[in-house]
């Protein structure tokens, strides 16, 4: 057993336990469940932001802790003045250090677009990120069958929450339905946590037009934002370079002035 198929076999049983603990029918009674969700598509192509969706994560298998100081009302509020078009939260305890309560206290005081990111397998997660105050899912195709995860991306359109469709091999696109609003490219084999962003430039032309495309991990330098753009993709998922740093807000921070810097 692989590690990604170690983390979705306790993830499985963790959805048991959760639904015991609060049951959807509770969870569809919360106030948040009742607000209408942000588009991350519109934030994304928004020409006054960044394209960057800023991502808030304490630790990963990898990895192991890469920040446990910071809060993540401090990460998540310095990344939205700098500019960023939506916020990941990492909702998964056991391997990657986060909750629920991380994605509703950004909910709170953040009125940017949020997207749990979490391994998705049951309608119950759906549930329960619309209830926390997530506007947006992902789904991982490495770990769906096809027709699984189309069920699932339509059930999040059903609760008014967008989609992405995370992939990254050639085949995983296949996985792409009607009720995917973006195209995530992985740039870490989540079987191996090996990163190559020419991932993404080798998948680009791959991914049918008119569907919004970003690019995810490893970007690490504007050079590679710039190389990726060139290639159609609008936005970018970053964290672990942010959040490697003490202060992850002023990090993203430095990181859009390099953005923003001419380019010689």
């Amino acid at each position: 057993m692989n590690l990604l198929e170690e983390i979705v076999s306790f993830k499985r049983l963790e959805i048991e336990r959760c639904r015991e603990k609060h049951p959807a029918v509770i969870l569809e009674k919360s106030k948040m469940f009742d607000r209408i969700p942000l588009r991350l598509t519109e934030f994304i192509t928004d020409k006054d932001r960044m394209g960057i969706i800023a991502e808030f994560k304490r630790k990963s298998p990898s990895r192991g802790i890469i920040n446990s100081n910071s809060t993540v009302e401090e990460v998540t509020t310095g990344y939205f003045r700098s500019g960023a078009s939506g916020l990941s939260i990492l909702t998964d305890m056991e391997y990657f250090g986060g909750s629920l309560a991380d994605l509703k206290r950004a909910r709170l005081l953040n009125p940017i677009p949020i997207l749990r990111k979490d391994f998705i397998l049951d309608e119950y997660q759906i549930t329960e990120a619309r209830a926390a105050g997530a506007d947006a899912i992902l789904l991982i195709a490495a770990i769906l069958r096809p027709e699984r995860a189309r069920k699932l991306a339509e059930i999040a359109r059903s609760l008014n929450l967008q989609v992405v469709l995370e992939v990254h091999e050639l085949g995983e696109i296949d996985h792409l339905n009607e009720f995917v609003d973006i195209i995530g490219v992985n740039n870490r084999d989540l079987r191996t946590f090996t990163v190559d962003t020419e991932r993404s430039v080798e998948l680009a032309c791959a991914i049918p037009p008119g569907i919004i495309k970003i690019s995810e991990s490893g970007i690490s330098s504007p050079v590679i934002i710039r190389r990726l753009k060139n290639c159609g993709y609008q936005g970018f998922l970053i964290g672990e370079s942010f959040m490697r740093s003490p202060e992850p807000a002023k990090a993203f921070s430095d990181f859009v002035q390099l953005i923003m810097a001419p380019n010689d």
